[in-house]
């Protein structure tokens, strides 16, 4: 633009010098230098403009290099927050497994305890009835020796009489009888297995050990327990229809089992997992309520925060 306007005033300086020498005479050497000097000027002028035209061709190059590489930069910028985005989520899901997991095996551990608890109790009891059971031994032997008669007679062969006032002891032993061995293991045997299996993730076997156990000691103290644990092997393999029934099963079977905070939660979860989100908003609301201050009340309220679910509004219907 700048150009054009220099090209058109130099034509206009032109045009005036013509009209001045056309007005006054000059000499004609005058003339024609002055004529040089104004081709000079325009074809200066010109040089000027076509140099300009080039520097901002080159200029326009510059930008639209600059232009693309910000475009590919921009574009690499998105992929790469894609990228790490995927991440970001991959990691949350492979925490809340892994979450599932250690809160299986600290359960675990925690019934292990519970368990070597219980045996150590048993083994005491064991231990005191021996000791009274060698205590009786002990006496009856003592109670036969001092009973022997001592200075009678002899009593001839085949004579069926014997010293008045001696006792004698019949030969049979007083000791109790065996009981008979059964065909299945025995409780602890099969609780203990099923716990090493679960934990360490062999949840077909801990299924058939905590089946067998439930089938021949179902009325025990720890049937809730193995019931529970049924339900924590088809959750941990993904088999969230199977979990649930067995969760059921731990709240309708066992109501004072301490296993029901944990089962109501692991419900809610599996119920989240098979797509029916109002039930199992419903089960995390119910360990809320119902098991305050809990580890299951803390993470109860952590995954319905998660879903974006208000912990305190009431539950819709299924």
């Amino acid at each position: 633009m700048r150009a054009r306007n220099l090209a058109i005033f130099s034509a206009a300086a032109l045009a005036g010098v013509i009209a001045g020498s056309a007005v006054g005479p000059k000499p004609a050497s005058a003339v024609a230098r002055e004529l040089i000097e104004l081709q000079r000027d325009v074809t200066s002028i010109l040089q000027g403009q076509k140099d300009l035209s080039t520097q901002m061709t080159q200029d326009h190059t510059v930008m639209k290099t600059l232009v693309e590489q910000s475009g590919d930069t921009v574009g690499k910028l998105n992929a790469t927050m894609s990228g790490l985005q995927k991440s970001v989520q991959d990691v949350q899901a492979n925490s809340g497994a892994r979450l599932d997991t250690m809160s299986t095996q600290v359960q675990g551990l925690s019934d292990n305890l519970e368990e070597i608890k219980s045996r150590l109790g048993k083994l005491n009891q064991q231990l005191v009835d021996l000791q009274n059971t060698v205590q009786s031994l002990d006496a009856k032997i003592s109670s036969g020796g001092s009973t022997a008669p001592s200075g009678g007679s002899p009593t001839p062969t085949g004579m069926a009489s014997q010293p008045a006032g001696a006792s004698s002891l019949p030969p049979s032993s007083s000791g109790a009888g065996a009981s008979p061995v059964g065909p299945a293991p025995s409780a602890d045997t099969l609780y203990s297995n099923g716990l090493r299996d679960i934990t360490s993730g062999k949840y077909d076997l801990a299924r058939q050990e905590f089946q067998d156990y439930l089938k021949y000691y179902g009325t025990t103290d720890l049937a809730a327990n193995a019931q529970f644990y049924l339900g924590e092997a088809a959750y941990s393999q993904k088999n969230y229809e199977q979990a649930v029934t067995e969760y059921d099963k731990v709240l309708a079977n066992y109501p004072k089992s301490f296993k029901l905070a944990p089962a109501h939660l692991r419900k809610g979860l599996s119920l989240i997992e098979l797509g029916q989100k109002t039930a199992g908003v419903r089960e995390l609301r119910e360990v809320i309520k119902r098991y305050p201050k809990t580890d299951e009340d803390r993470r109860a309220r952590a995954k319905l925060n998660e879903l974006g679910v208000s912990v305190t509004a009431a539950a819709s219907t299924r």
